[in-house]
C-alpha cells in the first residue's frame, strides 16, 4: 500500500484524501477509506504509543473472574462499556449478566469506566476483589461460600446527591419467586405472593427484600442487602430482562398522619434517593445462593456484611422473654384484680410483674397508654408506671416501654433521659413506616443516642433490618414481618405463612413476631377475635417450636398470664427456652413445608421442629450430640390434634448420638425438645 502524505505536508490542498481536507467538505465522503486511512496512521504512531493504546484497549474489555472459597460459585465481572456481573453456580448460569452502577448530580460511575487497579483479598470466609477507579470511586465484590456481594465506595468530594442506583439481578426466567408484593414504600409486614416463573410476573410489580427465587434444579437465590446507612432501602421491581433495584425518593415534605395522625407520612419528594457525602460506602447488595434448604436456616450474611459493634461496654445488654399485655388485650380471667385494656394501671401492671418474676421471664413490656402519645413525659394518672419499674427491677423483671417514633424524635435527649430516669430497661419504639433516607437515619440516631443511656430498642413498625443490630448491638428486635397480631384481624398468619417467613425474611436479621397463643385453633375452627382473647392458628407445639426456630432475641409472650399458669407443664419450657443460642444446627428443611432446627445455649441442647398446613413425620437425628446418653423432654402433638389444636403429649426420653427419633406432626403442627447434656 503506498504511503500516505502527513497531514502537515500536504500538497494537494483541493483533492487530498487527508483528514483535514475531508472535514472542509472539498472531497466526498464516499470517496474516504476509513480502513486505508488508520492503517496509513498506525505507520506514524511510535511504538511505545501503540503498545500502550493497545494495552488501554485490552484492559478495558477485560473481564474478571472471582471463586468462591469452596470453588462452587464463580462470579465473572466485567468492566467493559457497562459495569456488571454474572453468577455462575458449579458452572451453570444462574444470575445472567446484571448492569450496576450509580448515577450522581455530576457523573455516573460505572458507565463506561475503566479500572486503573485491581486489589485481591482471601480469607477462610470469603474472596474478593477491588477494582479502582482512579481517586473516584471504588467497587468491592465479595464471594462466599453462600453467596456474593458487592458495593460501591466513593472518594468524592464535598457532598452529592444520588439520582438513582443501578443495582440488576437478572434472575433465570423460568425461576419460581415468593416476593412480599407492595406498592408503596411504608410497610414490611405483607404475606407472600408465589409466581411459578419469573417470566409469568407483570413487568413493574415491586417486592421487599429479602426476596427468594426457586429455580427449577432446586437452587435458591435470596436478593437482599447489608450495611444500610444514611441511604433509603432497596427494594426490587421487575422488568423484561429480571428485576432492577428501585428506591424510595427523598422526602421533600412530610405531615403527621396515617393511625392516631402520628406517622409521618410523605407528601413530596425531591428527584433524587439520597444526598450525603462524598466520601463513604454505600449498601452491600447480596444475592444469597443455596443448594439446599437447610443453609437458608443458618445463613447470616446480611449480619456479616455489617460494621461491627460501635458499642464497647455490651454487658447491659440482656436479650431475653417478657410478658405483655397488648395482644390479649390486658384480659386476666380469674384473676384477682380487674383486667381488660381500660383496667391498665399500677396493680394490673404489678400482676403482670409478679407473673414474669415466678416464671423467670427477663422482661415486662408495656404497650401503649402509660404515657400521652404525642407527649412522652405525660404519665397515665392511673399507672404509676416508675413505681411499677421499681418493682419489677426489685424482682429481677426490667421493663419496656412503648412510644411513638416521631414523638420520641421531637427532643430524643429530653426523652431518652426521662425514660432513664424512670428506670426502664428499654424502649418499643413504633410507627416509623418509611425506610427512605431520612427515616433510615432515625434507625441510628435513636440506637446511638440510646446506647449512651444503656437503654434497649425493639423497634416495630418498620422496615426489614439490614446488619444494624450487629453495629448498635442495644438493638434487640424489629419487627418488619406480619406478626401474631393480625390473628385478631384476619387469616393470614397461619402454618403456610410460618413455613416461609425463616427461609426469606429471617435471613435479614431478628424479627418481632410475638408467638406465645394459648388458644391453638385448627384450619377449620380458627377466626379472628378482636377485641376480646385471641386464638393463634396451629397447634400448641407448633407454638413452642417457634421460640426455638424464630430468631428474636427479645421474645414475647403474647397471651395472657392467666392461660399460661393452667399449664405448668408448658410453662416449664417456657421458662427454660433462651432466646440467643450458641450454636445452632439445620436438621432438615423444605421451603414451605417443615423446617426442624437444633440449638444450644451452654450445656442444653433445644430442638425446634414445625410444618404448614399439611401432616409430616420427621425424623429427628441427634447425631449432633456428643458422646454419652442425655435426657429429653419432648413436646410433641397428641394423636387428636388433627381436631384440638391444644392436644400435645409430654414424656422424658433417653437420647443418644445414634438416636433417631420419629415425630409425627399434625396439620399445623410442631414438636420442641429439651435436651439436657
Amino acid at each position: 500500500m503506498p504511503r500516505m502524505p502527513a497531514l502537515s505536508r500536504c500538497p494537494k490542498p483541493t483533492n487530498c484524501t487527508c483528514r483535514n481536507h475531508r472535514k472542509r467538505g472539498s472531497l466526498p465522503t464516499e470517496n474516504y477509506l476509513p480502513v486505508r486511512y488508520d492503517m496509513t496512521m498506525r505507520l506514524f504512531l511510535p511504538p511505545f504509543l501503540i503498545l500502550f493504546l493497545l494495552a488501554k484497549i485490552t484492559f478495558a474489555q477485560k473481564n474478571y473472574t472471582l471463586s468462591s472459597p469452596d470453588g462452587n460459585i464463580a462470579v465473572n465481572i466485567s468492566s467493559d462499556k457497562t459495569l456488571g456481573y454474572s453468577v455462575r453456580l458449579k458452572q451453570k448460569e444462574i444470575i445472567a449478566f446484571s448492569p450496576i452502577g450509580m448515577e450522581m448530580d455530576n457523573e455516573n460511575l460505572g458507565n463506561g469506566d475503566i479500572p486503573d487497579k485491581t486489589s485481591n483479598q482471601k480469607t477462610a470466609r470469603y474472596n474478593a476483589l477491588t477494582l479502582s477507579f482512579g481517586k473516584r470511586y471504588d467497587v468491592v465484590f465479595r464471594l462466599y461460600n453462600e453467596g456474593f456481594a458487592y458495593r460501591f465506595i466513593t472518594h468524592l468530594k464535598d457532598s452529592v446527591k444520588v439520582i438513582n442506583e443501578t443495582a440488576t439481578f437478572n434472575i433465570n426466567p423460568k425461576a419460581a419467586a415468593i416476593l412480599q408484593e407492595t406498592d408503596n414504600y411504608t410497610t414490611w409486614e405483607g404475606v407472600y405472593t408465589k409466581s411459578d416463573a419469573v417470566e409469568t410476573i407483570t413487568n413493574g410489580k415491586r417486592g421487599t427484600t429479602p426476596a427468594l427465587f426457586a429455580y427449577p434444579e432446586g437452587t435458591k437465590v435470596i436478593v437482599a442487602e447489608s450495611d444500610l446507612f444514611d441511604y433509603p432501602g432497596m427494594y426490587i421491581k421487575k422488568e423484561k430482562a429480571g428485576f432492577v433495584g428501585e428506591w424510595a425518593q427523598l422526602p421533600s415534605l412530610a405531615v403527621p398522619g396515617s393511625w392516631g395522625n402520628f406517622v409521618s407520612v410523605v407528601k413530596q419528594r425531591f428527584p433524587f434517593i439520597a444526598k450525603t457525602t462524598g466520601e463513604r460506602s454505600y449498601p452491600w447488595r447480596i444475592a444469597i445462593i443455596a443448594t439446599d434448604d437447610k443453609q437458608l436456616l443458618t445463613n447470616h450474611l446480611v449480619t456479616e456484611l455489617a460494621t461491627p459493634s460501635k458499642i464497647k461496654d455490651t454487658k447491659w445488654i440482656k436479650p431475653g422473654k417478657a410478658a405483655w399485655e397488648w395482644w390479649h388485650d390486658a384480659l386476666l380471667p380469674g384473676a384477682p384484680i380487674p383486667s381488660g385494656m381500660d383496667n391498665r394501671n399500677t396493680a394490673l401492671y404489678n400482676y403482670y410483674v409478679d407473673f414474669a418474676a415466678k416464671y423467670k421471664l427477663e422482661y415486662l413490656m408495656v404497650d401503649a397508654g402509660w404515657s400521652n402519645n404525642y407527649d412522652l413525659t405525660k404519665i397515665n394518672p392511673k399507672n404509676d408506671i416508675k413505681s411499677v419499674i421499681a418493682n419489677a427491677k426489685s424482682k429481677n423483671v426490667g421493663v419496656f416501654l412503648w412510644c411513638v417514633a416521631t414523638t420520641l424524635l421531637k427532643d430524643l435527649d429530653k426523652n431518652l433521659d426521662f425514660v432513664q430516669s424512670l428506670g426502664a430497661a428499654g424502649l418499643k419504639v413504633d410507627f416509623i413506616d418509611r425506610d427512605d433516607q431520612e427515616a433510615i437515619k432515625w434507625f441510628e440516631i435513636i440506637a446511638k443516642a440510646a446506647a449512651k443511656r444503656k437503654l434497649m430498642i425493639n423497634f416495630h413498625g418498620c422496615s426489614k433490618p439490614t446488619g444494624l443490630e450487629k453495629t448498635y448491638p442495644n438493638i434487640v428486635n424489629y419487627e418488619a414481618v406480619r406478626g401474631a397480631e393480625s390473628d385478631k384481624w384476619d387469616y393470614t398468619i397461619n402454618p403456610d405463612l410460618h413455613l416461609l417467613t425463616p427461609f426469606i425474611r429471617m435471613l435479614a436479621g431478628p424479627f418481632d413476631y410475638t408467638p406465645g397463643a394459648m388458644r391453638n385453633k385448627t384450619k377449620e375452627t380458627f377466626k379472628p377475635v378482636d377485641p376480646g382473647l385471641p386464638s393463634g392458628q396451629g397447634t400448641r407445639c407448633h407454638e413452642l417450636a417457634m421460640y426455638v426456630i424464630y430468631h428474636q432475641p427479645l421474645a414475647m409472650l403474647s397471651d395472657s398470664p392467666s392461660a399460661y399458669m393452667k399449664e405448668d407443664t408448658i410453662m416449664r419450657y417456657l421458662s427454660a427456652v433462651p432466646t440467643v443460642y450458641d450454636e445452632e444446627k439445620a436438621l432438615s428443611a423444605k421451603l414451605g413445608e417443615e423446617v426442624v432446627m437444633a440449638k444450644r445455649k451452654g450445656k442444653t441442647w433445644y430442638v425446634g421442629g414445625m410444618g404448614n398446613w399439611n401432616e409430616h413425620q420427621v425424623n429427628v437425628d441427634f447425631s449432633f450430640l456428643p458422646s454419652g446418653q442425655f435426657q429429653a423432654e419432648i413436646y410433641s402433638d397428641a394423636p387428636n390434634a388433627n381436631t384440638d389444636a391444644t392436644a400435645y403429649s409430654y414424656k422424658i426420653i433417653t437420647v443418644d448420638q445414634k438416636t433417631v427419633l420419629p415425630v409425627n406432626m399434625a396439620k399445623g403442627g410442631g414438636f420442641a425438645i429439651i435436651i439436657h447434656l
